[in-house]
């Protein structure tokens, strides 16, 4: 086992600076620079020849990619990710502060997707056939179908502008007057859409994926043998045809990791959440190259972590499976 995470930890690293190089140079490609966007941002600032070559030297970008590169990745060895062009602070703390609502999102709508996917998914197979099972998959094949920003534009349009019930952003005007238990139910109020968005979609993918898992399983002679012998079909369904669908299961999982604080760049500009996704999208429109790559290399880790995560469970769920 130790070998085997040592190695995974190798291989890791080496994949993450090739990554981080690759992603590193075509950022530097863009066209545009941190400098001409401001210009862009305000035709009226006219910056000299003479200015500009001093602001690509404070900036870093008088040198070429692989050089500044070099200098970046030194600079995260020892923990510092550099200064966001357009915020002006720490890159670490341009991020910190957007993770909190993207977790908000996330983790409310992984909470609910996992609590009603898997016993949606165990109820299509064991109901297999039947009315019942064929509405509930013909409307999650819908939702499925259905683009997450279309529903989202419509739902504003149907309870924000016609309702005036539940408004974009992530406080109300009045949110710093309010008391404590208040606060916490306005911020409740503006997630429901959101999460709504971010949840259906997840839902009847997983819901799906389930249920094939179950069916393949289901067909093999172990459980068959389980029937002949008079198991209880719940029984069947959960401690031994489910107990065997949790591979691809916990595969799915450790690929969740990063969608925690991924975000959604169109989900959270339609709701005005501040998010990450939303940083994201802003750090490339400015050129912000410091930010993107912080969130590059943020979203590299908890991908590689995850898939890791994922190889460790694997043991725990299948005892067939050793890293000797």
């Amino acid at each position: 086992m130790f070998t085997y995470l040592c190695r995974r930890i190798l291989i890791s690293f080496v994949t993450l600076f090739i990554i981080t190089i690759i992603v590193f140079v075509l950022v530097r490609k863009m066209p545009g620079t941190p400098i001409t966007q401001l210009t862009l941002a305000d035709p009226s600032r006219e910056i000299s020849q003479e200015n500009m070559e001093m602001l690509n030297k404070i900036y870093g970008l008088d040198k070429g990619p692989i050089t500044a590169y070099f200098i970046w990745i030194g600079n995260i060895f020892q923990g510092d990710m550099g200064t966001s062009f357009k915020e002006h602070e720490n890159v670490a703390i341009v991020i910190s502060r957007r993770i909190g609502p993207t977790l908000l999102l996330s983790i409310t709508s992984l909470i609910i997707t996992y609590s009603l996917a898997v016993p949606m998914g165990l109820f299509s197979v064991v109901n297999r056939g039947r009315p019942s099972e064929r509405i509930l998959s013909t409307t999650l094949y819908m939702l499925y179908s259905l683009p997450s920003f279309v529903v989202a534009i419509g739902l504003l349009i149907l309870f924000y502008q016609r309702l005036g019930w539940l408004p974009p952003g992530m406080f109300s005007d009045d949110y710093s007057q309010l008391e404590p238990t208040y606060k916490i139910l306005d911020i409740a109020k503006h997630m429901i859409l959101p999460v709504l968005c971010y949840t259906y979609g997840t839902l009847a993918s997983l819901s799906r994926f389930v249920k094939s898992n179950m069916e393949e399983v289901i067909r093999q002679d172990y459980i068959r043998t389980a029937k002949a012998k008079g198991v209880a079909p719940l029984n069947i369904i959960v401690n031994h045809a489910f107990r065997n669908t949790l591979i691809p299961f916990v595969t799915m999982i450790g690929l969740t990791l990063p969608g925690l604080l991924g975000g959604s760049i169109i989900l959270e500009q339609i709701f005005e959440w501040p998010g990450m996704g939303q940083l994201f999208f802003k750090s490339i429109t400015d050129r912000d190259y410091p930010v993107i790559m912080g969130m590059i290399l943020m979203y590299s880790v908890l991908t590689l972590l995850g898939q890791l995560l994922a190889d460790i469970l694997y043991v725990f769920v299948d005892p067939r499976v050793t890293y000797k």
